[in-house]
C-alpha cells in the first residue's frame, strides 16, 4: 500500500506496521504485540530507521528518525501517524468552534 492508493485507516496502519515490525524481526505478525515496547522484541535503531523510511513511502508523510522511540509502541506510532495523516490531508474541514 502506497500513499497513492489513498489514505490508510487506522486499523490498515496498525496492521501494516504490525507486518513491518514483524519482518524485520524475522517473526510471524501474531506474534507482535501492538502495545508492547519495540524494544521488548528487539528492534535496534537500524529497525528503527527503516521503519521511517518505510513510512515515508507507504504513507506519504516524513517523520523524524526517532519516531519508534518517541513512539514506543505500534499502537503509539499508529495514532501519532493518524493524527499527523488526519492534519496533513488537503479537503479535510477542522472541526468547527462551539459558540
Amino acid at each position: 500500500m502506497n500513499a497513492a492508493s489513498g489514505p490508510m485507516s487506522p486499523g490498515d496502519l496498525r496492521r501494516w506496521l504490525t507486518e513491518r515490525v514483524a519482518a524485520y524481526l524475522g517473526r510471524p505478525p501474531a506474534e507482535i504485540d501492538p502495545a508492547v515496547k519495540l524494544r521488548t522484541y528487539g528492534l535496534d535503531s537500524i529497525h528503527a530507521l527503516s521503519l521511517c523510511v518505510d513510512v515515508e513511502e507507504a504513507v506519504g508523510l516524513l517523520v523524524e528518525p526517532t519516531l519508534a522511540w518517541d513512539h514506543p509502541t505500534i499502537d503509539d506510532i499508529a495514532a501519532h501517524l493518524t493524527g499527523l495523516l488526519a492534519r496533513d490531508r488537503p479537503g479535510r474541514e477542522p472541526a468547527a468552534d462551539p459558540e
